[in-house]
């Protein structure tokens, strides 16, 4: 009688917690969601800022893309290819390094904290590159845009995955990305107008210094944190967490490590094209407006079509999207080889653009979805670390071939890997990959 007293008291007092715990974690959510809900009609003012601030996030590369080569050959007399790609190689290397502290940080820091630090980042960058007297200079202006790059556009995309929740996140990464691209094109095209017709130096920095300022006072003024919108997902996700969050995003996941490998080859072939394209193109007789013009036309195709790519991402196999579009670049790469036409050449550059259009905003999306919201931050530190890393590992590669082979032999070489890497996606990665936990 004794032992089934005992009993009876320890399964009331089991059940007495369970209940006082279940009416507490009630009680914590429905004061949360009357403040704080999911859903990008729900949080539209905060996304929207979030998607302009993006934008000048975009804008600060932007001020690179088309002139910094120029200005090697130029200003300080650089004819190795791989010295001019020294830029990219520790932008790379110092971006990618910083969205996995990012990711690290988000959660214990805040995001908004992390975005504002970013911009501080970027106030010096402009003006080093104006007055820079040797090539050391351009080196550590990219080190500080590597800080600011990974800093401000990855608190930008945990914050907007963050507010809209599960279901529109595709979408969500379209309007990123969508705005960060198109604005790093159009300040791209911007500055190589400027260029051609003021100079390499000082006027097309001084779009940077101003994209900085504005980036930073409206971060500072008008953005809201957005941790108790995890906090409120995070009670009714049922996605198992990751043991090894490094390793697993990195390759032993089959769908996180898919994803992880296509992404190092995207922003290889990326960095190959930011240093290389308008090498290129001034050695088939471009000169800079239009090497300006074609050069745009790849990011510009690139954000713009993330509008409609980042929604289809969130209605069709996410697999199937990363391996056509990862397909895409092989193929547009490739035929680059062979172009000579500035027609040719606007046409394989939209190809080019095509393909990372449907690949970048589905990355993150399907990152999101097999990954728990607490350790969603995490997981896209360590996507973006390898991503980013692809900037300076495409940088490497291409300047030593291009030195020892030419121009057109780095080329020919990223798009045989971008094609492998579609491959990978196709024969590793599970068809559907939502909610999936493919070991």
């Amino acid at each position: 009688m004794l032992i089934r007293a005992r009993l009876v008291h320890l399964v009331a007092s089991v059940i007495a917690r369970i209940g006082h715990d279940v009416i507490v974690r009630s009680i914590q959510v429905h004061d949360m969601e009357v403040t704080v809900r999911l859903g990008l009609k729900e949080n539209w003012k905060q996304f929207t800022l979030l998607v302009f601030i993006n934008a000048f996030v975009g804008g600060m590369v932007g001020i690179e893309r088309t002139i910094i080569p120029q200005i090697a050959e130029a200003d300080f007399g650089l004819a190795a290819k791989t010295a001019i790609l020294s830029f990219i190689i520790v932008f790379g290397i110092t971006k990618a390094i910083t969205n996995y502290y990012t990711g690290t940080l988000a959660n214990r820091l805040g995001r908004k904290n992390l975005l504002i630090i970013g911009w501080l980042f970027a106030i010096p960058v402009p003006i080093m590159l104006i007055y820079a007297p040797g090539w050391n200079w351009i080196i550590a202006a990219n080190i500080l845009l590597g800080i600011n790059q990974g800093l401000t556009w990855s608190s930008t995309v945990v914050m907007k995955i963050d507010l809209v929740g599960e279901k529109e996140r595709g979408f969500a990464m379209g309007l990123n990305e969508f705005a960060g691209y198109l604005s790093l094109a159009a300040v791209a095209f911007l500055t190589g107008w400027i260029a051609d017709n003021y100079g390499l130096r000082p006027y097309p920095f001084y779009v940077g210094i101003w994209i900085a300022f504005a980036g930073l006072l409206l971060s500072w003024l008008f953005v809201k944190d957005t941790r108790k919108h995890v906090l409120l997902e995070s009670t009714s996700s049922n996605i198992p967490k990751l043991k090894k969050v490094f390793w697993e995003t990195t390759w032993q996941h089959k769908n996180l490590g898919s994803i992880t490998q296509a992404g190092l080859v995207n922003n290889l072939n990326d960095g190959m094209v930011w240093g290389l394209f308008p090498m290129l193109l001034v050695s088939k007789g471009f000169d800079l407006h239009h090497t300006g013009i074609i050069v745009a036309t790849y990011p510009a195709v690139w954000g713009i079509g993330q509008l409609f790519t980042g929604k289809l991402a969130d209605k069709y196999c996410k697999k199937t999207l990363l391996f056509l579009g990862m397909l895409l670049q092989g193929i547009a790469l490739l035929a680059m080889t062979g172009a000579n036409s500035f027609l040719i050449f606007m046409m394989l550059s939209s190809l080019l653009g095509l393909g990372t259009a449907i690949v970048y905003p589905t990355f993150l999306a399907a990152i999101s979805d097999d990954t728990h919201p607490d350790q969603r931050p995490k997981s896209i530190g360590v996507f973006r670390l390898w991503r980013d890393l692809g900037y300076a590992i495409g940088a490497i590669l291409t300047g030593l071939i291009a030195d020892r082979f030419g121009l057109v032999a780095p080329i020919l070489a990223i798009g045989l890997l971008t094609v492998a890497s579609s491959l990978i996606i196709k024969f590793r990665m599970r068809g559907e990959n939502k909610h999936v936990t493919a070991r």
